[in-house]
């Protein structure tokens, strides 16, 4: 699994950083969060294709949706087929219809528009769900959590041997939680050669957000969190007024969920080209991997066991 930031910018988009999207590209499938204006050339300019099976939008300041309508176009020129689900918090789905729309224009492919309000599963995928969770905005918004299933522990193949197991089928059948019969009529549970399940990935997206307590719990021992960080501590007021978060309350948040990947994104542009003072104030309290995203950039997220 991977999040390349598309974009990284606040409300007004700068020559280095485009207004807010970011895609995941999780064993081949493509997940679209929030659609600024320009996000379908951010995806031509990076490399992360236009096939996309979901968008999740976070609420409907322009800087996440105006690229709703181009992206839309572009992918029907290019002759797409499959279906595309939009997927937005509550009070969205006619507006999130017209931008689908806008102009008048009626897609050849089947656009879906869901709202979806926090506690929810706005998706339900195959080994993973996409959570709804709440945010404070000026509007009615929320974020997103992708959670992966646990996996099976991991296998003991010298175990299994001991107890006779024949080397073939029979492991992947141990594995997969089914017992197995030996010649002998001995039955080998699955908890005898596999270990304790082991957790998925968790990634959390909190779009444009005060910093919540309750986005700490969301994010508990996540691997990447993507937290609004607009503004710094000399921006405090300004961050309140206008439902933002600083990139030290962002870090708050991190340091609260032990998170074990925090990036900063949707900067103001007052620090677009010169980002340090958000990444000092942000490590001061979170002592673990900060960085401040960067249009075009690219992080793997991988299994916490990866290294076991």
């Amino acid at each position: 699994m991977r999040a390349t930031f598309l974009g990284t910018g606040g409300a007004v988009p700068t020559t280095v950083r485009a207004p807010s999207a970011v895609l995941v590209n999780r064993d081949g499938e493509r997940l679209l969060f929030d659609c600024g204006e320009g996000t379908q050339r951010q995806m031509m300019r990076y490399g992360t294709g236009f096939g996309i099976s979901h968008l999740f939008v976070t609420h409907l300041h322009g800087d996440h949706i105006l690229g709703i309508p181009g992206l839309i176009q572009t992918l029907d020129f290019n002759e797409r087929e499959e279906p595309l689900a939009i997927h937005g918090p509550p009070g969205s789905k006619r507006h999130l219809q017209q931008l689908v729309h806008s102009g008048g224009y009626q897609p050849s492919f089947h656009v879906s528009v869901h709202e979806t309000r926090p506690g929810n599963v706005a998706y339900q995928g195959e080994d993973y769900e996409v959570r709804a969770f709440e945010t404070e905005h000026r509007t009615s918004s929320v974020g997103y959590t992708l959670v992966e299933d646990d996996r099976p522990g991991r296998f003991n193949r010298e175990r299994a041997e001991e107890l006779g197991v024949p080397v073939g089928p029979e492991f992947s059948k141990l594995h997969n939680g089914e017992s197995v019969e030996l010649e002998d009529g001995t039955i080998v549970e699955p908890e005898q050669v596999v270990g304790e399940p082991r957790p998925g990935r968790k990634l959390v997206y909190t779009g444009d957000t005060r910093p919540l307590d309750s986005t700490a719990e969301v994010a508990e021992d996540a691997d990447l969190l993507i937290h609004d960080a607009t503004f710094t501590d000399e921006e405090s007021g300004r961050a309140v007024k206008t439902g933002h978060a600083t990139a030290r309350e962002a870090a708050r948040v991190a340091r609260d969920a032990g998170v074990r990947k925090l990036a900063l994104t949707h900067i103001s542009a007052r620090y677009a080209a010169h980002p340090d003072p958000l990444l000092e104030q942000a490590t001061s309290v979170f002592d673990g991997d900060v960085f401040v995203a960067e249009d075009g950039q690219t992080v793997e997220i991988p299994f916490s066991d990866a290294e076991e």
